[in-house]
């Protein structure tokens, strides 16, 4: 039960889990000034926090915070939905209609009653709606939560069998749905996803990422109707209450949401789906510890319902536990219908000038595909203009004074920028050291590559996505409107458009710099440069035109493109596991990473000395510190670790809930900021 109770000179809430006696009289206790009638959460959602707070070793009541809502105790609007009005419709059919916007949520509400939740989806704001309610061109109803399957596309026969395996479950079952990307995972999920709603349980949809939730989303509601909801940080608090209330009445059938979706109330449910299980945003990487897709499975395992883990790309730890057999594998090796897998083709780029820079052979293929009216793709994983800003005379380079990095060029705005700790200075016109006007800007971002595509192909739409040019959910939501049409030109981006997206006019894609994800020292490097490259390729060739991929790099010859190439992602994930193994790393062995940091470096040395004093010389456990972090200095604060690592998971978590209360005493810890993550996916 969620109270109010007063603290110090403030009201806090709190949440109620039991009833006892405590050791203060009675007569000292103040009374709890406020109590919510609806429990905070149900006992299957307090199961799972107990789970999560025993797992990652955090407190319960931070687990607890993270799985509520912020408005969860201010009463949310009931959801509505907008009809079209006689005047309304006369004024979309005879074109009356001012804005782009106005004319889409006439011409989507000429269909049918649409929910206040899908148009703010679809990009059409709140004062959109407020003007066309004020014109009387709408109007609006209470929402009644309507399962309007609509038939999708005719299921291929793989496909159809990766749906009649996942149907045949009874009770709980881990599936790996391995698919290339473009064979149609989305299109399994519907299926079963229908067949579930259809039959009054709810489902629950994690993705990775914000820019996929608009896309994914709008799919949903056009197949399923008024019964989905939406759960993600674009969101304003009110609306994801609302979203999460609708879960928790079981209005919402179906929930889409990103990394902390997974905690919503579900009180009947029938299936679990975690798409693009791989990807590194379903990690929670401060606070609480958590890893979206582990939790998905915790949940479903305790629900006893089935889950879904889709992937073009699939992680190390999943594939193990698929062949393993604790995971049933089902795969997607085609794409349907005349689409087929692109062609890929490396390019070597040494001796070719600026790093990074268009090859001739790259150069070529743009031009063609321009020429035949289709789209292509630049991808690179660097924004801003340039990476580095360097004097030309004396040899001065612009640094962060806070990080142990350097500052990156934004040319467009005469800023430097650090894209680690957010600091920014305006970029100088002359060397600060010995006032030559000789810099240069080294290296290549995605800003500069558009500048130098603008350039080239003056007469042609450019497309830059990426965090700098879309700040906003509506900007992305018009940008993949904009390319989605199908007009010829180049997108340029980053990560942002490696996944989840589907284009059908692109036909080409040029890989940029994937060098540097090469010789990282994170023991995860290859496999995510494997996934990276593998996802970017994905998004040539989608449609019925082929696909043709190029990527540039100054090292032809390594084995990660020989392995990937030759032999195909799954043989090259064998290649890696076999050194996962050597090494004891995970899947083949189990991480923790005990991190501090401080102002000064002594004190976060200090509590990570003390702290592995604590932790002693355990028999199954190794202990590696202390270490500095590969980015010691950060923000302003010295970041030093202990990595923690064993053949069995259960030595590891029986240390640490013996040791950590000792670690929280230490004199040292009160002068430093530390945490525990389990199950790190980073080790910065």
């Amino acid at each position: 039960m969620l109270v109010e109770v007063p603290f110090a000179r403030r009201q806090l809430k709190a949440v109620v889990l039991g009833a006892g006696q405590g050791q203060v009289a009675s007569a000292k206790l103040k009374p709890v000034t406020r109590f919510w009638p609806t429990p905070a959460l149900d006992s299957e959602q307090l199961a799972l926090a107990r789970w999560c707070s025993r797992y990652y070793h955090h407190p319960l009541g931070e687990v607890m915070n993270t799985m509520l809502p912020k408005a969860w105790d201010k009463p949310a609007e009931p959801e509505s939905e907008f009809v079209l009005t006689p005047s309304g419709r006369m004024a979309l059919e005879a074109g009356q209609v001012r804005g782009q916007r106005q004319q889409q949520a006439l011409a989507m509400l000429a269909e049918q009653p649409v929910a206040r939740s899908r148009l703010l989806e679809a990009g059409i704001s709140a004062v959109v709606i407020r003007t066309l309610l004020a014109a009387e061109r709408i109007q609006q109803q209470p929402v009644g939560s309507r399962l309007t399957v609509r038939p999708g596309p005719q299921l291929t026969p793989a496909q159809q069998d990766c749906v009649t395996s996942i149907r045949e479950s009874s009770g709980f079952a881990a599936c790996l749905l391995y698919g290339v990307t473009g064979s149609g995972k989305t299109e399994v999920y519907l299926e079963l996803i229908a067949e579930v709603a259809a039959a009054g349980q709810q489902c629950l949809v994690v993705v990775p990422e914000i820019g996929l939730t608009p896309q994914l989303a709008r799919r949903f509601l056009e197949r399923l109707g008024s019964t989905v909801a939406v759960l993600h940080s674009g969101l304003g608090d009110r609306e994801r209450a609302r979203s999460w209330q609708r879960a928790a009445e079981g209005d919402a059938q179906v929930i889409i949401g990103t990394r902390s979706a997974v905690f919503c109330p579900l009180p009947r449910p029938g299936l679990l789906v975690v798409d693009e299980e791989h990807d590194l945003s379903l990690k929670q990487h401060e606070g609480f510890r958590y890893s979206a897709r582990d939790v998905a499975v915790q949940r479903a395992r305790e629900l006893d319902v089935p889950i879904i883990l889709g992937s073009a790309t699939p992680s190390l730890e999943s594939l193990n536990n698929a062949w393993n057999g604790r995971y049933r594998y089902l795969r997607l090796d085609q794409r349907p219908g005349a689409a087929k897998l692109p062609s890929v083709e490396l390019i070597d780029s040494r001796g070719c000038g600026t790093e990074g820079a268009l090859t001739a052979a790259a150069r070529e293929a743009l031009n063609d595909v321009l020429a035949r009216d289709e789209q292509a793709l630049v991808f690179l994983n660097r924004r801003g203009f340039a990476p580095t800003l360097l004097c030309d005379a004396c040899g001065w380079v612009a640094e962060c004074p806070s990080c142990d990095s350097r500052l990156t060029l934004h040319r467009s705005i005469g800023r430097l920028r650090c894209h680690h700790c957010g600091y920014s200075q305006r970029a100088p016109t002359a060397c600060p050291e010995c006032r030559s006007t000789r810099l240069a800007a080294l290296g290549l971002g995605t800003q500069r590559v558009e500048q130098t595509l603008a350039d080239e192909f003056p007469d042609r739409r450019i497309w830059r996505v990426d965090r700098d040019s879309v700040r906003s959910r509506r900007r992305l939501l018009e940008l993949l409107e904009e390319i989605g049409s199908g007009d010829s030109g180049i997108l340029v981006g980053t990560q942002m458009l490696a996944k989840g997206h589907d284009f059908p006019n692109v036909t080409l894609v040029v890989v940029l710099n994937i060098d540097h994800a090469l010789f990282s020292a994170d023991f995860r490097a290859a496999e995510r440069a494997a996934q990276l490259m593998v996802q970017v390729s994905g998004r040539a060739g989608r449609a019925e035109k082929p696909g043709r991929v190029l990527i540039q790099t100054h090292q032809p010859d390594h084995p990660m493109f020989a392995g990937i190439l030759d032999r195909g992602y799954l043989d090259y994930a064998r290649d890696l596991m076999a050194e996962r193994e050597a090494a004891a790393y995970p899947p083949a062995g189990f991480l923790a990473v005990l991190r501090a940091n401080a102002q000064q470096r002594p004190q976060a040395e200090d509590f990570v000395t003390a702290a592995m004093d604590r932790l002693g010389s355990p028999a199954e456990v190794e202990l590696l510190g202390p270490l500095p972090s590969p980015m010691e200095r950060r923000a302003g604060q010295y970041h030093l670790q202990v990595l923690l690592s064993a053949r069995r998971r259960q030595p590891l978590h029986s240390l640490l809930d013996r040791c950590l209360p000792a670690i929280a005493e230490l004199p040292q810890a009160r002068r430093v900021r530390w945490s525990v993550d389990i199950d790190p996916q980073d080790l910065f």
